[in-house]
């Protein structure tokens, strides 16, 4: 099967789970348990085997092109699988071309700034893969449900109104559009994670003397607001889900789903942006040339 054929077909999968401006949306109609029409978990581990081989050659040929740079966004609630889907579908990815940033709570000097300023100065750079482990999004999320971390931004009072979140959405469009327009393309992810699921993880990490370390206390304080972290998230994705940059919206209960989405996404976006290896001038061909003789 050709490359494109493949990215059309990469293309058509993750095109189910695209939310754009405009499409009725809500977030209780969408399974987190989904699996779509795949139902073979060993048969998905070799499609995404291939995705990723796929990704590692185009993102040669993204650095090589060097016009284009992408810009991968993860959001969800805790323990969705941010981490393992990162790891899974960019194992194939060369280091050097792809820079991961987490981003948890503001410091003293990204309070200082405006709330876009920490992400600007992590933008990927062109013929790179930058991926946001949490992002911009934060601000109308945990900020939303959270109005005291609002608080510690320290915006003059008369900025801070009934539109807020609108005046935000606003923002982050229009960013978004700004960064498509200089050659950055967008692909965002939200991991659809269940409350079941969710505690099901949260108890391997507790009874597991080697996840430990993954679980926080802050956890199931977060858990607490789970059906208002659901209205942020759903008031989110119908707010900044743009033609440019589209939400996915991943189920998330399978984590072995959710990597084939997130494969199947990138490499559909990447594939689009119509690569190819620099063409070498008659100067430089005749140069190349020579330095084939004097070997």
């Amino acid at each position: 099967m050709s490359l494109a054929k493949r990215i059309r077909e990469a293309n058509d999968f993750a095109e189910s789970y695209c939310i754009r401006k405009g499409e009725k949306f809500r977030l209780k109609d969408i399974d987190p348990a989904d699996t779509g029409k795949v139902d073979d978990k060993s048969q998905a581990k070799e499609v995404l085997a291939e995705g990723v081989q796929m990704l590692a050659q185009m993102q040669d040929m993204l650095y090589a092109d060097n016009r284009w740079a992408v810009l991968l966004i993860f959001q969800a609630m805790d323990a969705a699988g941010k981490d393992s889907a990162i790891k899974h579908v960019m194992s194939g990815i060369n280091p050097q071309g792809c820079q991961v940033h987490s981003f948890k709570a503001p410091t003293s000097d990204d309070l200082e700034h405006d709330y876009l300023w920490r992400c600007m100065k992590d933008l990927p750079n062109r013929g790179d893969i930058g991926i946001f482990n949490r992002s911009y999004y934060e601000e109308v999320l945990v900020v939303r449900v959270h109005p005291e971390f609002l608080a510690k931004q320290r915006i003059p009072p008369e900025l801070i109104g009934k539109r807020i979140w609108q005046d935000r959405y606003e923002d982050i469009r229009n960013f978004e559009r700004y960064l498509t327009r200089n050659g950055i393309a967008i692909c965002k992810f939200f991991l659809h994670v269940s409350k079941k699921e969710q505690k099901k993880r949260f108890l391997e990490r507790l009874n597991n003397p080697d996840k430990n370390w993954k679980f926080s206390a802050a956890d199931v304080q977060e858990r607490e607001r789970w059906d208002q972290y659901q209205q942020a998230y759903e008031e989110m994705i119908q707010n900044t889900a743009t033609e440019y940059a589209p939400w996915h919206v991943v189920p998330a209960d399978n984590k072995w789903f959710t990597r084939l989405v997130v494969a199947a996404t990138v490499v559909g976006k990447v594939g689009s942006l119509n690569l190819g290896y620099p063409k070498v001038s008659p100067e430089a061909r005749k140069a190349l040339d020579e330095a084939r003789k004097r070997l």
